[in-house]
């Protein structure tokens, strides 16, 4: 039951994760079996494009390239490029290129390397660790003197804040609850009863 799953879920934060998670563990049920290509997986809920694609190739041996921020940055530092990625043409561009590069077998450990490489020495803040790259040597951003500057994001415009008021009605049996609707902001949470 939702509500079981949810008790289940808790601590670990965004409960509509915990609720998809379910659906697509409905849908693999109602298939027979778990989808083994980029599509079928794309198709499961909460399943997304960099999701379905770190499954397909670490699981299923598809060549399906998994970018994320940490394989963005690598491709930027290596091409030495001044595009955007936080744009969708930049990720489609060095999506391209990380699918040219993968090898023909196993491209599972090619993104998980690429992954562990951004995560561990192509580092997001501060210094990379080019010293300790195996890329070090054919990587354009470190020749040019500008892998700390890349790669380039916009900047994430200010959170505007809303004010909400709140109220908690307490009387001889208890606090009055209501779940709040399975869709929208804090979906599927228990909230005080509006009169």
């Amino acid at each position: 039951e939702e509500e079981k799953l949810h008790k289940l879920w808790e601590g670990l934060g965004y409960y509509s994760r915990a609720r998809n998670l379910q659906k697509a563990a409905r849908e693999i049920t109602a298939l027979g079996g778990f989808p083994d290509t980029y599509d079928g997986l794309l198709a499961l809920p909460g399943i997304g494009d960099y999701t379905a694609s770190a499954i397909a190739a670490a699981a299923f041996g598809r060549r399906e390239p998994a970018v994320d921020g940490n394989v963005l940055r690598v491709f930027a530092r290596l091409d030495n490029s001044s595009a955007d990625i936080t744009k969708p043409a930049a990720k489609r561009e060095f999506t391209a290129r990380v699918l040219e590069e993968m090898p023909k077998e196993r491209p599972g450990p090619y993104n998980e390397a690429l992954m562990e490489l951004g995560a561990l020495v192509c580092l997001p803040n501060g210094a990379p660790k080019c010293e300790v790259c195996p890329l070090a040597a054919q990587c354009k951003g470190r020749a040019a003197g500008r892998a700390e500057q890349l790669p380039v994001k916009t900047a994430k415009p200010e959170k505007t804040l809303v004010p909400v008021t709140a109220a908690l009605i307490t009387g001889p049996q208890g606090v009055l609850l209501q779940r709040r609707p399975s869709k929208g902001l804090l979906a599927g949470l228990w909230q005080p009863l509006a009169f």
